[in-house]
């Protein structure tokens, strides 16, 4: 993930919980359905900026990560989009096939890892499902009177979530390219130059991020920001060695074997973190670093938050010594 100027911050608390009611499901595309949650008394949700992301636990005890695409200024439902992953874990079968209107779900957050930073311009980029944390950026930019354009790429149009909603509503800004009609993204036309006071903010599958990274290679470092659904690939860990990891607020020291995550072993030790995808890309575990120097193998902080050291994702990041100290 390229970094830019954009902070993220460790929690005080990991989440926020509460149990939300379905009150619509619809079909957003092929393949695509969107859901929208309300609290059962009608109360006031928390609220959530552009490019945040809840934690969705299902009746069955799955729980799934899906970016908030709906009106942040609705302070009483959050909208998701959902697609349908035929070799997923079954969380989006679940949630197409057996989740309707009137169950409950758990919902964690929200939360931003992919936080919209000002700008003069925007140039979003999305494929397929990718566009659902676009959405609130586009209003958002739109509300500032900021300029920006959408290149929006997918299998075939009748797949494209929200495609028609954002052509009605945006006219010339909004570049719909199935692949099936136009072909792949004519990435080098649009990032081949870089672009003054542009940022890119690019979400979708991971050939395309990889793609937009390499066409974004000379622009500034801090000019492009993506936000990943699948872990990205890694190089082989710092070491390989066993470490210890003190945690500073319980007094307790827990050794690291090569085989097993901190998380793992923190919660052997009786600690409690809370957790969600265990893959490093959704942030839930975000836990503060004390002393030492994090191995940072997640897909979500930046490269100036990795340089700080003062953080790390507990579910896949290890460390570069013999010795962490985390405070917890």
């Amino acid at each position: 993930m390229v970094a830019d100027s954009a902070e993220l911050r460790v929690p005080k608390s990991a989440t926020n919980a509460a149990t939300l009611t379905v009150v619509a499901k619809e079909r957003a595309a092929e393949g695509i359905v969107s859901f929208t949650l309300a609290h059962p008394d009608g109360a006031r949700l928390p609220d959530w900026t552009p490019g945040s992301h809840i934690d969705v636990v299902l009746p069955n005890r799955t729980t799934r990560q899906y970016s908030l695409c709906g009106d942040r200024w609705d302070a009483h439902t959050y909208r998701i989009a959902v697609l349908r992953e035929p070799w997923g874990r079954g969380g989006s079968a679940y949630m197409h096939d057996e989740l309707k209107v009137g169950d409950r779900v758990g919902v964690g957050g929200p939360r931003n890892n992919f936080p919209l930073v000002p700008s003069q311009k925007y140039l979003f980029i999305a494929g397929g499902i990718g566009v659902t944390p676009l959405l609130p950026m586009i209003r958002q930019a739109e509300f500032l009177s900021t300029d920006w354009q959408l290149l929006y790429g997918g299998r075939t149009r009748e797949s494209m979530a929200f495609c028609e909603e954002l052509a009605t509503a945006y006219g010339e800004r909004v570049h719909i390219v199935p692949q099936d009609e136009r072909g792949l993204l004519d990435l080098a036309a649009w990032l081949g130059t870089p672009r003054p006071a542009t940022k890119v903010y690019c979400c979708g599958p991971a050939p395309l991020l990889t793609a937009v990274e390499a066409a974004c290679a000379a622009w500034p470092s801090y000019a492009m920001r993506a936000e990943r659904f699948t872990a990205a690939a890694q190089t082989a860990p710092v070491q390989r060695a066993s470490f210890k990891v003190e945690l500073r607020r319980t007094g307790r020291t827990v050794i690291v074997t090569p085989d097993v995550s901190v998380l793992e072993l923190v919660r052997r030790a009786g600690v409690e973190v809370l957790s969600s995808c265990e893959q490093g890309t959704c942030g839930t575990c975000l836990t503060p670093v004390l002393e030492g120097r994090p191995d940072h193998r997640d897909s979500v902080l930046a490269d100036h938050e990795r340089a700080a050291n003062d953080c790390m994702l507990v579910c896949v990041s290890r460390s570069c010594g013999d010795r962490l100290v985390l405070d917890l």
